[in-house]
């Protein structure tokens, strides 16, 4: 069908299935709750319309709960530690009906849960990530979808790897505990029976990263400062590291170091495709796959996305960049609405995007507008659909309607 006729289409047979597929407002919503405050919107405008309610994610923080909410899912929670090896509980997605785990990286390791006077990137490590992926086969997952975003650590995934019974070795021979400090010194590894149960296993990255593992692009050099290395302990990093990427290649006869995503996390997607024999994919699209949003944007009238944040890297991988290249696919127009519009947000109009809004609605010092972006954001939805109400009256046709008995997608084919 040409666009010409899904626009007239749409216009006079005045039916709308509102599809609202936002990521989360971090530090303020959920993505649950971005979608709720996104339908009430709607649904003040326009009563009578279908709206489904599909919460996204792009691998990072809110993966898990996303999932295990669209897929009837429950969440286990485990014993684990953090980055710096302080004990905690993590939790972990099962959706038993498809033998599916789901791993939140963060949960366990995230930059989040340590103080900024606790961190120390040169001794955190990626430990805390192996007791979920154990309780995952003791749960006899088949498939396992992991959430890459967020972790505090810069290890090349040794701490993991470790937790997970891998022995290390020094030059000498002596048994040795890697740490993203001390890898310089690592000579040999030997995998371990879990490892090799973990191979058997369907491992998908939800990653939206595509650097390497070393280099200027790499997990040391990029990452490494927003985890608090100076520029003398990125240099000791990346040294660090490959010599890690070296010495895994050598250990399991493949080359992942330069591979897009091997620097995730600080490296931790390295030892997941390395030694795990996991495959990355976009962040965004694996959750969009998991919660079939394709298919219920086939009959969709409009879909409205958003995030905290809307910038110049919104395209670049970014959830709502996702659900526009799957809109595009059936003629769908794409309204994005964020907390904030920052430089570059203007690409959003070139990239497919019928309108970008804003939910703030005042003057104000954070705090104060923090506290009223849940009414903002339903009121800045509403105005959305006003605006759409508006054009096409300009256009001469009748406003979307206001009451329910709407004819189904097929009619409105019929009557264009």
């Amino acid at each position: 069908m040409t666009t010409a006729l899904v626009a007239q289409n749409r216009v006079k047979g005045i039916v709308v299935k509102v599809v609202v597929a936002p990521d989360s407002f971090k530090e303020t919503m959920s993505a649950a709750q971005v979608a709720a405050r996104m339908a009430a919107g709607v649904r003040q405008v326009w009563p009578g319309a279908r709206v489904r309610q599909l919460p996204m994610a792009d691998g990072g923080e809110g993966t898990l709960s996303v999932l295990v909410q669209a897929l009837g899912g429950t969440v286990e929670g485990v014993t684990t530690v953090d980055a710096m090896g302080r004990g905690q509980r993590a939790c972990l997605g099962w959706v038993a009906a498809s033998h599916l785990a789901v791993v939140e990286v963060a949960q366990a390791v995230g930059l989040e849960q340590v103080l900024a006077a606790d961190r120390n990137v040169m001794r955190a490590s990626s430990a805390g990530v192996a007791a979920l992926l154990t309780r995952a086969l003791e749960l006899g997952a088949r498939r396992i979808i992991v959430g890459l975003g967020g972790s505090a650590t810069n290890d090349g995934g040794v701490g993991m790897l470790r937790g997970l019974g891998a022995r290390f070795y020094s030059e000498d021979g002596a048994p040795f505990h890697p740490t993203a400090e001390s890898l310089g010194r690592l000579a040999r590894v030997e995998l371990s029976p879990t490892i090799r149960k973990l191979q058997e296993v369907d491992i998908v990255l939800a990653c939206d990263v595509d650097n390497p593992l070393t280099g200027p692009q790499g997990a040391s050099a990029v990452f490494g400062p927003q985890k608090g290395a100076t520029a003398t302990q990125v240099k000791i990093l990346e040294r660090n590291l490959a010599n890690w990427g070296g010495i895994l290649e050598k250990t399991t006869g493949t080359d992942w170091a330069a591979a897009p995503g091997a620097g995730a996390a600080g490296g931790l997607g390295f030892a997941f495709m390395a030694a795990l024999g996991a495959r990355r994919d976009q962040g965004a699209k694996v959750v969009a796959e998991a919660i079939s949003l394709e298919a219920q944007l086939a009959d969709a009238d409009l879909v409205i996305t958003g995030e905290g944040a809307i910038d110049s890297q919104t395209l670049r991988g970014k959830t709502i960049s996702w659900v526009a290249h799957l809109a595009a696919l059936y003629d769908v127009p794409i309204v994005a609405v964020g907390g904030s519009l920052r430089p570059g947000y203007e690409n959003l109009l070139q990239g497919g995007f019928t309108a970008v809004l804003t939910t703030v609605r005042r003057v104000g010092q954070l705090p104060e507008i923090l506290a009223t972006a849940p009414q903002d954001l339903e009121q800045t939805t509403a105005d959305a659909c006003r605006l759409i109400n508006l054009g096409l009256s300009l256009a001469g046709k009748k406003t979307l309607p206001s009451s329910p008995g709407i004819p189904q997608k097929a009619e409105r084919q019929n009557n264009s």
